[in-house]
C-alpha cells in the first residue's frame, strides 16, 4: 500500500528507539523505500547496521560519512522524501526544531524538508507533561506537522502515563492514512464501535473481557483513509485513533454503549459492531465497596440489550450493517445463524482456536460469511490488514 512512497525516519536519542527497526520493517514490508537518518544520541540505544540491514539503505549521522568526507547532502533529502517520520521525537529534539536550531543532520533534513513532516513524542510523564514541552509541541503543530498522540502505559523511569511513543503497528496505520487516502466512502458516515464494557459489581470492581479495542480501532481508520466520516464508540481501552475523521465517544458499561449507538445509528450509512459488549451485567450494584466476608460471593446477573439486534430492527433501506462473531464451537453454524437473527449484511467469524487471534493479540484471522451463507476464509494476518480486507468487502458492497 505505500509501494513507491519514500519516507525520511528521523530517529533521536530515546529508549523507544529500540522500536525503530520493527518500524523500518513494516514500512518495508509495504513497499515503501526508507532512508534514515540519526541523531549521535541515537546509537546508544539501536545500531546503524541494523537499521541500514532492514532498511537496505546507508543510514545517516553526520553531515559527512567518517571516511570517504563526502557530503551528505541535507537538501535532497529535503528534496527526495513524501514524509519526514521522526520516531521517537525527544523533548530535546522537540525543542529544537520547534526554535529553529540546526545543529546535527537530523535537524538540517528537518528544516530543508518539502514534503509532510510528522513527529511522534517519546518521554518520561512529566517531561511531556511539562509546560515547555506543551508549548514546544503547539509552536511545531502552529508551523504545520502533524504530531502524533503518546501512549499511555509503563515507562522508562518505572512510573505509568502519558508519554509512550505509539508502537509501530499504529504508527503505519496513521501513515498509511496520510500517503494513502482515497476517496472511495467521501461523504459516507460510519458507525464503529469497539473495545470491551465494564460492568460495576461495586465502586472498585467489574465484570469485563479481555478486548483490547485493537480491532474497531484498525477499522475506524481505515474507513478514515477511505474519505468517510467516522464515529467510533469506544470501551475502556489504552487506545488512541490519530486521523482526523474519527470522532471518538467514550462508555463504559453495556448499556451506556447501547444508547449512544442507537443515538448515532439512524444518521450512518454503515455500522460496524466489533465492540466485545458484555452479555450480562449486574443485577443490582453495591454502592460502598463489598467487604470479603465468607467463602464465596453470589452475584445475581441480568441480561444486558442486545445492540446489533436491536439495530437490525431498525435498520433502514440502503444501511449496511455488520455484525462480529467469536466463537469456540460450532463456529460457521452459530456465526450463520446471528447473521440471520440479527438481519446482518454480512458477519465477521474469529475463533478463539486459531493460535494468535482474538482477544490480545495484534493479529487476527478471520472468515466473512455474507447473507447467502458463502463463506470466505483468510488467513492470519495483522488486524490493521483484516481491517482492510473487512472495509474491501463493504466497498464491493456499495459498488455491486
Amino acid at each position: 500500500m505505500l509501494k513507491g512512497k519514500k519516507i525520511v525516519l528521523g530517529i533521536t536519542g530515546g529508549i523507544a528507539a529500540y522500536k525503530a527497526v520493527s518500524l523500518v520493517r513494516l514500512l518495508v514490508k509495504q513497499g515503501a523505500v526508507v532512508k534514515v537518518v540519526m541523531t549521535p544520541d541515537a546509537h546508544s540505544f539501536v545500531t546503524p547496521l541494523s537499521l541500514s540491514t532492514v532498511s537496505r539503505n546507508p543510514v545517516l549521522t553526520h553531515f559527512t560519512s567518517d571516511e570517504e568526507g563526502i557530503w551528505n547532502n541535507h537538501v535532497d533529502l529535503g528534496l527526495w522524501g513524501d514524509m519526514l517520520l521522526i520516531a521517537p521525537a525527544t523533548a530535546n529534539t522537540i525543542a529544537r526544531m520547534a526554535h529553529g536550531l540546526c545543529d546535527n543532520l537530523l535537524l538540517a533534513v528537518y528544516l530543508s524538508f518539502r514534503g509532510k513532516t510528522c513527529i511522534a513524542p517519546a518521554m518520561d510523564m512529566d517531561m511531556y507533561a511539562h509546560p515547555a514541552t506543551q508549548q514546544n509541541i503547539e509552536t511545531l503543530r502552529a508551523q504545520g506537522n502533524i504530531i502524533l498522540p503518546v501512549a499511555e502505559g509503563e515507562l522508562a523511569s518505572g512510573l505509568s502515563g502519558p508519554g509512550r511513543m505509539l508502537e509501530p503497528e499504529d504508527i503505519l496505520q496513521f501513515i498509511l492514512n496520510t500517503l494513502t487516502t482515497t476517496q472511495k466512502l467521501k461523504n459516507k458516515k460510519v458507525l464503529v464501535t469497539a473495545g470491551p464494557t465494564y460492568e460495576s459489581i461495586d465502586p472498585v470492581r467489574f465484570i469485563g473481557n479481555h478486548s483490547s479495542g485493537r480491532m474497531g480501532f484498525a477499522l475506524a481508520e481505515e474507513f478514515a483513509r477511505h474519505g468517510a466520516q467516522v464515529t467510533l464508540i469506544s470501551g475502556p481501552t489504552e487506545l488512541h485513533e490519530v486521523h482526523e475523521k474519527i470522532t471518538r465517544i467514550n462508555v463504559t458499561s453495556a448499556e451506556e454503549m447501547y444508547e449512544k449507538t442507537l443515538k448515532q445509528f439512524s444518521r450512518t450509512d454503515i455500522a460496524v459492531m466489533s465492540a466485545a459488549v458484555a452479555d450480562y451485567t449486574p443485577e443490582k450494584v453495591s454502592i460502598t465497596k463489598i467487604k470479603k466476608s465468607g467463602d464465596e460471593l453470589h452475584l445475581k446477573l441480568k441480561k444486558t440489550k442486545d445492540i446489533l439486534a436491536e439495530l437490525g430492527r431498525k435498520k433502514a433501506k440502503g444501511q449496511l450493517l455488520i455484525g462480529f462473531a467469536l466463537e469456540t464451537n460450532n463456529e460457521v453454524e452459530n456465526a450463520k445463524k446471528k447473521l440471520k437473527a440479527k438481519n446482518l449484511d454480512f458477519i465477521v467469524l474469529n475463533s478463539l482456536k486459531t493460535k494468535g487471534a482474538g482477544f490480545g493479540h495484534t493479529t487476527n484471522k478471520i472468515s466473512i460469511i455474507d447473507k447467502g451463507g458463502v463463506v470466505t476464509d483468510y488467513k492470519l494476518k495483522s488486524k490493521n490488514e483484516v481491517a482492510t480486507d473487512i472495509v474491501h468487502k463493504i466497498i464491493s458492497l456499495l459498488h455491486a
